[in-house]
C-alpha cells in the first residue's frame, strides 16, 4: 500500500514570499512562542539543518534574549490578536512551526495567517480539541491554497501516529489500535499544566468508529513495556493520538494507555520543571511508546523509546517540516495527519538512533489483560 501512494507524491507549492530564493539558500522558518521550553529544541534543531529561525512571540525581551543562543536569528513581534503584525511576522517564511500554547488560543489565528501567506504549517499542539478543529475547519482551504497543515506533530499525536501506521503496515483495515505509553517520570511545564486546567473535562475517546465523550471513568490494567520499565500499571487516557490516528487508519477501536507513576507527578503541584541532564538541555526522563495493531487474531508492533518528550518533539516537528519543504509526500497538499502525510517507516528510521530508538515486528510481547 506504502508503494503504491508512494508513487502519488506531490511537491507542494513553494511560499509566494520566497519566488526569488534559489535552491541553494537555507529555507527560513518561523517559530511561534520561539521563547518556549519546547520551542528551544526546535529552533535548535532548526538550526542544526542550517536554515534560518524567525523568532515569533508577542514579548520583545524575551525574543531578543531567545536570540542570544542564535545569532543568525530575526526576531518578529508578533500578538495573536493583530493580523497584521503575524502576516508582517511570517513573510518570508517557508514554514511555520507553533509552539505557542494554549493552542486553543494560537492554532487559528496562526493557521490563518499560514494561509493568508500561502506557507506550511506544522503545530507541536497535544490538546484533542485544537487538532480536531484543524482538520475539520481547514481541510478545504489549506487543499486549496496548496499548502500542508500538520496538527500535532509532536510527542502527542505525531509519534504514536507514526508508530501506528508503521505497524499498521499493509494491512487496509484492523480491529483495534493500542498505543500504550510510559514515562518513567514527569516534570511538566507551565504550558503544559496550563493545557491540562483548560482541558479538563474535554476529553474523548473513540470507539466504535466515532470520537466520544468517555462513558464513564477510565479502565486500568497493566502493560508489559520493554526493559528497563517493564510491567507498568496503566490507565486509559485521552490524547491527540486518537485524533490522528483516526483520520486515515481504518480501525473501530483505539485506545491510549498511560503508567501511573507520571500522572501522579503531573497532579502534583508541587512537582518541579523540567531540568536539564545533558549539554543538549534534555531531561533525564525516559519514555516509550509501544504499539499494537490487532487483525483477525494476528498482532503487528511498533515501539520507539527515548528521552524527554518535549526535546523529542523537536526533531519531530522539524523532520516534518523537512519533508514538507522537499516534497516527501505520500499526498496532497491540505490538512493531514503525520502518518498519512510521510511513509512512517522511513520517517521513523531516520530518526534512529540520534533521537530515539524505533523497532518494529510481527506479534507482541505479553501484555497482561484488563
Amino acid at each position: 500500500m506504502n508503494q503504491a501512494r508512494r508513487t502519488n507524491r506531490n511537491r507542494t507549492n513553494q511560499n509566494r514570499t520566497n519566488q526569488n530564493r534559489t535552491e541553494d539558500d537555507p529555507p527560513a522558518i518561523a517559530v511561534v512562542g520561539a521563547y518556549g521550553h519546547t520551542a528551544a529544541f526546535v529552533l535548535a534543531e532548526i538550526r542544526r539543518r542550517g536554515w534560518t529561525p524567525l523568532l515569533v512571540g508577542r514579548d520583545a525581551d524575551k525574543l531578543h534574549s531567545a536570540a542570544r543562543a542564535h545569532p543568525e536569528a530575526q526576531v518578529r513581534v508578533a500578538s495573536i490578536a493583530d493580523p497584521a503584525t503575524l502576516d508582517r511576522a511570517l513573510s518570508g517564511a517557508a514554514a511555520v512551526i507553533n509552539c505557542a500554547g494554549p493552542f486553543a488560543d494560537t492554532a487559528p489565528p496562526v493557521v490563518d495567517a499560514a494561509l493568508r501567506a500561502g506557507i506550511h504549517y506544522l503545530d507541536v499542539a497535544a490538546e484533542q480539541a485544537v487538532a480536531l478543529e484543524t482538520f475539520d475547519r481547514y481541510a478545504d482551504r489549506a487543499r486549496d491554497a496548496g499548502v500542508v497543515v500538520v496538527p500535532s506533530m509532536a510527542f502527542y499525536g505525531g509519534l504514536g501516529d507514526l508508530l501506528a501506521t508503521a505497524a499498521m503496515g499493509d494491512w487496509p483495515a484492523a480491529d483495534d489500535i493500542t498505543i500504550a505509553i510510559a514515562l518513567d517520570s514527569w516534570r511538566p511545564t507551565r504550558g503544559t499544566r496550563e493545557t491540562v486546567r483548560r482541558n479538563a473535562g474535554r476529553h474523548l475517546v473513540f470507539t466504535g468508529n466515532a470520537l466520544t465523550p468517555p462513558n464513564g471513568s477510565p479502565e486500568s490494567g497493566s502493560w508489559r513495556f520493554p526493559p528497563p520499565l517493564g510491567v507498568q500499571e496503566t490507565t486509559e487516557l485521552s490524547t491527540a493520538d486518537q485524533v490522528t490516528v483516526s483520520r486515515h487508519l481504518r480501525v473501530p477501536e483505539i485506545r491510549v494507555l498511560m503508567n501511573r507513576t507520571p500522572l501522579r507527578d503531573l497532579s502534583d503541584p508541587a512537582t518541579p520543571p523540567p531540568a536539564p541532564a545533558d549539554s543538549d538541555g534534555r531531561s533525564a526522563q525516559t519514555f516509550v511508546v509501544d504499539v499494537v495493531v490487532r487483525r483477525a487474531g494476528e498482532r503487528r508492533h511498533a515501539t520507539a523509546s527515548g528521552r524527554d518528550i518535549y526535546a523529542v518533539t523537536a526533531p519531530l516537528v522539524v523532520e516534518a517540516t523537512a519533508r514538507v519543504l522537499d516534497g516527501r509526500l505520500l499526498r496532497p497538499p491540505g490538512t493531514a495527519a503525520p502518518g498519512d502525510l510521510f511513509d512512517a517507516t522511513d520517517f521513523l528510521r531516520s530518526l534512529t538512533p540520534a533521537h530515539l530508538t524505533f523497532t518494529e515486528a510481527a506479534g507482541q510481547r505479553a501484555t497482561l489483560r484488563y
